[in-house]
């Protein structure tokens, strides 16, 4: 996250990079991804359409809340192609992002360090073509309260300009909203203040 507040940087589209070195051509995917069952998706896809190549090197990190990522070198030399790929992810303060790496190798050994430079250059080269979007953290927070709190609820949701997610009306009412991360404890304080309304984050 960006110096510790309630945002963060994502790819807002998927793009394209590429880098030749003596023969071999290496040629970067980035997409925005939200789960890895979404990345491991989006290799396989990868891998189907470029079946031909000799590796399908990627890494990709997940959201600020959990940081979860994965990289491989996909038979490249330990620490030569995934690593190089996610210090680009890293280095760009980019979360739900992957980016896969497909090398067509062109009869000639680039040793470690020309790998590592490859790679790292195509990732590069992805991350530069992208739309950078920023997004913000959310919580959800949920509502507990009786009929007689529902107009007083409804000002304070519209006053504070609040998304609404769901609403369930049986014995007592339950409403379900989106707040953004830096006013969730305004917001908890306000709804709490009342003395007859519930608040559970979720």
């Amino acid at each position: 996250m960006n110096g510790g507040n309630d945002t963060y940087l994502t790819l807002g589209s998927p793009s394209t990079g590429q880098f030749r070195d003596r023969g071999s051509r290496f040629l970067a995917f980035a997409w925005p991804v939200l789960s890895e069952r979404e990345a491991k998706n989006k290799l396989n896809d990868l891998k189907k359409k470029y079946y031909d190549a000799r590796h399908h090197c990627y890494a990709f990190r997940l959201d600020p809340e959990s940081d979860f990522f994965r990289y491989s070198d996909d038979g490249e030399p330990s620490g030569t192609a995934g690593r190089p790929i996610y210090e680009q992810i890293l280095s760009a303060g980019l979360y739900e992002a992957m980016i896969v790496v497909v090398r067509y190798f062109g009869g000639i050994l680039l040793g470690t360090g020309g790998l590592h430079t490859a790679y790292k250059t195509a990732a590069r080269d992805a991350i530069k073509h992208a739309r950078i979007i920023e997004k913000i953290i959310e919580d959800r927070l949920v509502l507990t309260f009786g009929y007689e709190q529902m107009n007083q609820v409804m000002q304070i949701i519209n006053r504070e300009h609040l998304s609404l997610l769901e609403q369930h009306f049986d014995t007592s009412c339950r409403i379900e909203l989106r707040v953004r991360r830096n006013k969730t404890e305004k917001i908890t304080g306000i709804f709490t203040s009342t003395g007859k309304i519930k608040v559970e984050k979720i």
